[in-house]
Order: C-alpha cells, then structure tokens, then sequence
C-alpha cells in the first residue's frame, strides 16, 4: 500500500490518494457518515456513462469520525479548464445534466436534501427551499443566523431574498428530479471531453432540475470559463434543441437562484468566512434576482 497523498480538505471532510497494489483509491475522513452512504446510494442507483459516479468500496469508523475509501478517477477540475476546453466539454455536460433529470427516483419520496437511505422529508418543492431559513440545534450549521445578523452584511439582505422566494413560491409546481447540487467546487473531473466522475453527493436533493443549471449561473464570476462560455445559455440552447419544455423557467431559475445565495449567506455566516465574502454573497444574490 502506498502512502497518502493529502487532495483536498473541505468544509465537512478531508481526501487522500493512495494505492492497495495497483488499484488507485481514494480515502475520506469526516465527522458525517452520511454523507458517504449518499455518495453510495448515488454510485448505486444514478450512475451511469454520462453520470459516472465513483463507487464506494468501504465505509467505517476511525479517528472519532468515520471514512470511506472509493475508487479514484482521472482527471482535472471542471473549475480549472479554459474557456475553450469548457465549450470541448460542453456535449458531456448536456450528457450529465440529462442524465440526472431522467434517473429513475422510483422507491423514493421528498423533497429537498435526501438522507442515507435515499428519502426527503420535505412534502414539496416549496417547503424544502423555505427551509433555508431554518436554524436551531441539531442541525449542521446551527447557529449561522445569529452569525450572519452580527455580520457586516446583516440579516436585512438575507430577509429582503427570502421574502422574495415566499413570494415567487406559493403557486410553483415542479417535477421531482435529481439534483446534485454543487457541481463546482472541486466536484467533477474532466479529461480532454470527458466527464471521468461526479463527486460529493452530499448536498444532493430531489427538486426542480433547474438548480443544477442555476448553481453555474450563480457562480460564474468565480469560474473563469465562464467569461468565455455562457453555461446557462448553451444548457437552454441544447434543451430547446432536444425539444425540453421548460414551463415557468424564469420564475423557477430565479426560485433555484435565491436559494442558493440565501444558503451561500448563511453557509458562510456559519463557516465563518471573512466579511467581505459574506458581503459578496449577498450582492451576488440581489445581482442575479430581483431582490
């Protein structure tokens, strides 16, 4: 077996390369065994040549947390690739996006972030984005209002947002798909066309499958290729030339836009990042919403 090699180190855990023979693996360590048992349920039931997903080989305790070893795939970050190489990648990325709109969520129920064994427990599409708002003990960010109000950016921003999604949500009504959720951030690699794996399905949910498009939009600025590709457009372009109606799609990408910069806000306020980001966010959400 070959020593370690440290990848990366994440908010809810820490990876390392290594090998068992020739075999390359991966090794996770974090305090959340859950959200290994979804990376599992997802490489079970979801993956699939546009959707690869790393298996997981082994799951247990060590370290006062718990592990996971899994299979390694090649590749680079989707987050690193220039403009050209992204637009290379673009019909892998359709691929993907389609793949996950059409798994098969049969034996499973809810809305919003799914658990281990593969249910939400929000009856809608409405009540899991509204849960954003959502703080107390037990759950883990707890304590990131109280964080966010004592910020430079404040609470009033978040509030304005989330009066805003209240509004634009009481009459929505959405098919029940699979999102991952976080599809930057060092979650997918990439080699010359291919997407070689989709990682960290610990965010993932059930809900409209806008959000996943949604999540590019709302992270462009932080994604270089993007100044040269416009993900959000090529992704419609390609659903129109498949001939996927999408009805409401304004008032829904902009449902999926302001959840992800009110959970951004409070993600941050949590984690404790500087002011500044946590600013950034905020405006990052009026940006790109009507708020």
């Amino acid at each position: 077996m070959s020593a370690p090699r440290r990848l990366a180190q994440g908010e809810w855990s820490a990876a390392y390369a290594f090998s068992r023979g020739a075999e390359p693996l991966i090794a996770r360590f974090s305090a959340y065994r859950d959200d290994f048992e979804k990376d599992r349920f997802a490489a079970d039931r979801f993956a699939s040549p546009a959707l690869p997903i790393p298996r997981v080989l082994e799951t247990g305790e060590a370290f006062d947390g718990f592990y996971a070893i899994s299979e390694a795939a090649p590749g680079r970050h989707i987050d690193d690739v220039s403009g050209p190489e992204l637009r290379a990648l673009l019909p892998a990325l359709f691929a993907a996006l389609d793949a996950a709109r059409t798994a098969s969520l049969e034996g499973t129920c809810g809305y919003g972030v799914w658990g281990a064994a593969g249910n939400a427990r929000h009856p809608t599409w409405r009540a899991a984005l509204l849960d954003v708002a959502a703080d107390g003990p037990g759950r883990r960010t707890s304590g990131w209002r109280e964080r966010l109000a004592a910020s430079p950016a404040g609470i009033r921003p978040f509030e304005r947002a989330y009066a805003r999604l209240e509004a634009l949500t009481r009459d929505v009504a959405v098919g029940r798909h699979l999102v991952h959720s976080d599809l930057l951030h060092f979650n997918v690699l990439v080699a010359n066309t291919r997407i070689t794996a989709v990682l960290d399905w610990g965010s993932s949910l059930y809900g409209d499958f806008l959000y996943d498009l949604a999540w590019f939009r709302f992270f462009a600025p932080w994604f270089p290729a993007a100044r040269e590709v416009d993900v959000t457009e090529e992704v419609l372009s390609h659903w129109r030339a498949v001939g996927l109606a999408v009805p409401d799609l304004e008032r829904r990408m902009e449902c999926c836009l302001l959840h992800i910069g009110l959970d951004a806000q409070a993600y941050c306020a949590f984690a404790g990042r500087p002011a500044a980001e946590i600013v950034q966010m905020a405006a990052r959400t009026s940006e790109v919403t009507a708020v």
